[in-house]
């Protein structure tokens, strides 16, 4: 089966925002740990974790189509955030920007009657819609428990149990 380089050039360029974004969790997870939000650390580890299968789910696809992945050289990622609720709200952005490169990707896929790439992208359009309201949920947690230090004490313990609810389901 071949698809086009446009097609290819797309999700060659996903598997460098999913690169990015574990590389980018994965700080945020160093700088959770570093702070002592030790749930948070779990949480944002499980989360580039996560990005990372992402990633090679695209470099498998590409590749068992005959088509050469592009491993990317990944950006440094911000490492210092000023809370919990800001790294959260930067993981959301990056969410909504993987979102939406997705959508890109399935127009792309419904513009040249790539059936098959339509029904690998369905999964991540589905994965999306979940991270998005997994993340929107955590910051309105800031809003409903408040962003005291015993408030932000039990949003860390949130975080905590999703890893290891994460953990769980992924094993």
């Amino acid at each position: 089966m071949k698809i086009s380089k446009t097609m290819q050039s797309a999700l060659n360029n996903q598997i460098s925002l999913e690169a990015n974004a574990s590389n980018s969790y994965l700080a945020m997870a160093s700088w959770c740990e570093f702070t002592g939000y030790e749930g948070g650390a779990s949480f944002f580890y499980a989360q580039s974790d996560e990005e990372r299968t992402h990633m090679l789910k695209i470099v498998h696809y590409l590749n068992n189509l005959g088509v050469a992945a592009v491993i990317p050289a990944t950006k440094i990622p911000a490492s210092n955030y000023k809370s919990l609720e800001s790294v959260l709200k930067t993981a959301l952005s990056s969410e909504q920007a993987v979102t939406s490169a997705i959508h890109k990707m399935v127009e792309i896929a419904q513009k040249e009657r790539d059936h098959s790439t339509y029904a690998f992208l369905e999964w991540f359009v589905n994965e999306q819609v979940q991270e998005e309201a997994k993340f929107e949920t955590l910051i309105q947690k800031f809003e409903l428990i408040g962003r005291d230090k015993l408030a932000i004490n039990e949003i860390d313990k949130i975080l905590a149990a999703d890893a290891t609810v994460s953990a769980d389901t992924a094993a």
